[in-house]
């Protein structure tokens, strides 16, 4: 379709497409995408519009504002935008944007972790692989092919994967996501092990207080926490699918006694171990 709005070229084509009950229940899924030539003197605000808006500017550049804070938009720049919310975006110079409104399950989710490491706005080492999948949306509806709502799903989800795997380092400023990485790797493969967190922040090269901050706010659990789920996950495991003795499980989860191992599942799951084991062997059993 072509845009009927001001200072948009007659150039510009745009989608609108209404996801089946499956996509909506399961899927991250378009609503609408297009490719704009904006001319100087565009302006748009919009209070609200119950979705949130992709972008990645081809040509020229333009400005954001969300909750009162205005920023350039660039040429090489992607952006994210929460449309529940009011937002305005404006340009003198002009610039041409591949975009695409989506929701689903998950968006809320993949836009928030994202927002809260780059911001609404920010760009890739490497866009290419990005703006392809982009690109393909687009082409989708372009080219009149029919709707893999599965296929489109997996666009989308490989861009907002790639933002999140993009965590751009300032100069001189230490990687707290690569270290929270491998304390989560140490963690996962020494957690039967006796050890403190003290010795991890000694492993992550930070006090201690430092380190249990900046672990929280990359994992959203302490370390402790962290431990104690990596410990219970396995406990949980081993008593729903092997036959071993509770006391068994308590050492080979790296409890220091059988005491403390009942004490500390039955707080975190509501259960005894001996009681856990026999609910889900019922369960199996029905």
């Amino acid at each position: 379709m072509k845009s009927c709005e001001n200072f948009v070229s007659d150039k510009s084509q745009y989608f609108i497409y209404s996801p089946s009950k499956t996509a909506r229940d399961i899927f991250l899924y378009p609503l609408q995408c297009g490719r704009f030539l904006y001319e100087p003197g565009y302006y748009l605000r919009r209070d609200s519009y119950d979705n949130f808006l992709l972008m990645y500017v081809q040509k020229g550049e333009f400005m954001l504002e969300l909750d009162g804070t205005v920023s350039p938009v660039a040429e090489g720049d992607f952006v994210l935008i929460d449309c529940y919310k009011q937002h305005i975006y404006y340009t003198d110079t002009g610039c041409e944007c591949l975009w695409c409104h989506f929701d689903g399950i998950t968006a809320r989710g993949y836009y928030t972790n994202i927002v809260s490491h780059l911001g609404n706005s920010f760009s890739l080492p490497n866009p290419q692989p990005t703006v392809s999948r982009l690109s393909s949306i687009y082409d989708t509806f372009s080219t009149g092919k029919a709707v893999r709502e599965a296929l489109v799903s997996k666009y989308l989800t490989d861009i907002l994967t790639a933002f999140l795997l993009h965590s751009p380092q300032k100069e001189n400023s230490p990687d707290y996501t690569g270290m929270a990485e491998e304390i989560i790797a140490y963690i996962n493969e020494h957690f039967a092990e006796k050890f403190s967190v003290e010795e991890l922040a000694a492993k992550a090269g930070l006090s201690q207080y430092h380190f249990i901050r900046v672990f929280k706010k990359e994992t959203g659990f302490t370390p402790h926490e962290y431990l104690n789920n990596t410990r219970m996950m396995t406990a949980r495991y081993l008593l729903k699918n092997s036959r071993l003795p509770v006391k068994d499980i308590c050492f080979n989860t790296g409890f220091s006694s059988e005491s403390v191992f009942c004490s500390a599942f039955k707080k975190h799951q509501g259960l005894t171990p001996a009681e856990y084991r026999l609910l889900k062997g019922s369960e199996e059993a029905r």
